[in-house]
C-alpha cells in the first residue's frame, strides 16, 4: 500500500522538509567550514515542481539556527523556501509558526523528514499532518498528477514571497496597523466571473477553510455556477507590492422570490441567497473579506433585491467567516428552503438580514470597486 493511499493533494498548501538527512545528506553543523552540504538534486527537482503546481516548500529543522544565516548565503536555495525554521525546538512547535507565518492551517501541511522520531513527534501533536520520508517523495509527486493547475496556482509562490515582503515593511512601517493598511493602498474590485475565473473560484471552495462560509464542494458548485438564476462572483486585488490575484468567490442564487413587503409584483427577485462566500487565507485581517460581502450586499440592493442571505455550515476552521456575517448583521432564519448545495440541511443554517436602512462599509483603509467600473 502506498504512503498516499487516500492522501487527497488538494488539500496541501505547502510541504515542509527537513535538512539533514533529507534535503542534503551531510549534517550541516559538523561540517568543517561555512559551507554547507550540497543539496539532493532529487530533492530541488521536487521542490521546483511542486511550486509549479502552486504547492511552496518551508523547512524545519532541529539545528543550530547559524544554518539559517548560512542558507541566506545561497540564495539559489534559500530562494525555494517560504517562513523557514531552523531551531532546537520541537518539529510540531517548527509546524505550527510555519503555518501561523503563512497564514494557512495546520492540517495543510505535509513534513518530510528521514527521522522516524521526529514523524512521530508530528503525528502525536499535530495528527492532521501528513507526514513522509524522502523516499516517499516520488508518491507524493504522483499523487499530483492529472491535476489541473490555474494560473494563480503558477503564480501562488511568487505570490507568498510578495507576502514576505508586505510583513518585512509592516514591521518596519512606524505608525499603526491602520496606518500602514492605508499606505499599501489596497484596491478590491468584484465583479461577474469571466470563463477563465472560473477554475481558481473552483480552486478556492477546495482550498479554502477559515474564511469559508459552506464548502460547497467545487463539482457542485460548477453545476449551481452554470444553473439558471445562479451567479458566480469574484473579487481580485492589488496594493502597492503587487497583485494578489482572485481572492474571493461567492456564488449568488437569485431563484428564491419570497412575498415583497409592498406586495407588488415585479420581476426582479426579492432574496438574493449565498450558497458559497469563500476567501484566500491570505487577506485575512486586512478587510477584504468584509469588504467582499459589503459589495455584495450593495448590489443586492441595486437590483432590487430586500433579502440577502448566505448559507454557513458552522466548523471548527471557519470561525472567522461566522465572525463576519454577524457583524454585517446577518442572523439566523428558519427558513431552510434556500440552503442550497450543502452537504445536509441538517448542518448548515440560512443566515439574512434585510436590505433596508444603512448597510456596512468597507474598511477606510481598501478602496472598493465594481470591475465593471474600474474597466469602464
Amino acid at each position: 500500500m502506498s504512503v498516499t493511499d487516500g492522501f487527497d493533494p488538494v488539500g496541501v498548501k505547502c510541504v515542509v522538509w527537513d535538512l539533514d538527512g533529507t534535503l542534503w545528506d551531510e549534517i550541516a553543523v559538523e561540517s568543517a567550514t561555512d559551507d554547507l552540504p550540497t543539496p539532493r538534486p532529487s530533492a530541488l527537482a521536487a521542490i521546483d515542481a511542486l511550486a509549479a503546481r502552486g504547492v511552496l516548500s518551508s523547512i524545519a529543522s532541529r539545528s543550530a539556527p547559524s544554518v539559517l544565516d548560512r542558507l541566506d548565503a545561497v540564495p539559489q536555495v534559500r530562494a525555494r523556501f517560504l517562513a523557514p525554521q531552523v531551531s532546537w525546538q520541537d518539529k510540531s512547535e517548527s509546524l505550527r509558526r510555519i503555518a501561523q507565518d503563512l497564514g494557512i492551517a495546520v492540517d495543510a501541511l505535509v513534513l518530510v523528514d528521514d527521522s522516524p522520531y521526529e514523524r512521530a513527534e508530528v503525528e502525536a501533536l499535530l495528527p492532521g499532518v501528513r507526514t513522509l520520508a524522502p523516499e516517499d517523495v516520488p508518491a507524493l509527486l504522483a499523487a499530483f498528477e492529472g491535476r489541473g493547475v490555474t494560473a494563480e496556482s503558477r503564480e501562488r509562490v511568487h505570490r507568498y514571497r510578495t507576502e514576505e515582503t508586505r510583513r518585512a515593511e509592516g514591521e518596519r512601517f512606524e505608525g499603526s496597523r491602520e496606518e500602514f493598511l492605508r499606505w499599501c493602498d489596497m484596491r478590491l474590485t468584484v465583479g461577474a466571473a469571466t470563463a477563465d475565473e472560473v477554475p481558481r473560484a473552483l480552486e478556492l471552495a477546495a482550498r479554502t477553510h477559515r474564511l469559508n462560509s459552506s464548502g460547497l464542494t467545487p463539482d457542485r458548485l460548477r453545476e449551481l455556477a452554470s444553473s439558471d438564476g445562479h451567479e458566480l462572483y469574484t473579487a481580485r486585488m492589488t496594493d502597492r507590492f503587487g497583485a494578489y490575484g482572485i481572492i474571493g468567490a461567492a456564488l449568488v442564487d437569485r431563484t428564491h422570490r419570497t412575498h415583497r413587503t409592498d406586495h407588488t409584483d415585479r420581476s426582479a427577485p426579492v432574496t438574493w441567497s449565498v450558497p458559497l462566500l469563500a476567501l484566500s487565507c491570505r487577506v485575512a485581517g486586512r478587510g477584504a473579506a468584509a469588504a467582499f460581502l459589503f459589495r455584495l450586499m450593495e448590489r443586492a440592493r441595486k437590483a432590487g433585491a430586500e433579502e440577502f442571505r448566505v448559507t454557513l455550515r458552522p466548523t471548527d476552521a471557519n470561525l472567522e467567516m461566522r465572525i463576519l456575517l454577524r457583524q454585517a448583521g446577518l442572523r439566523r432564519t428558519d427558513d431552510t428552503a434556500t440552503v442550497t448545495g450543502a452537504a445536509t440541511a441538517a448542518d448548515s443554517a440560512v443566515l439574512g438580514r434585510t436590505l433596508q436602512g444603512d448597510l456596512p462599509g468597507s474598511p477606510a483603509w481598501l478602496h472598493v470597486s465594481d470591475r465593471e467600473d474600474a474597466e469602464a
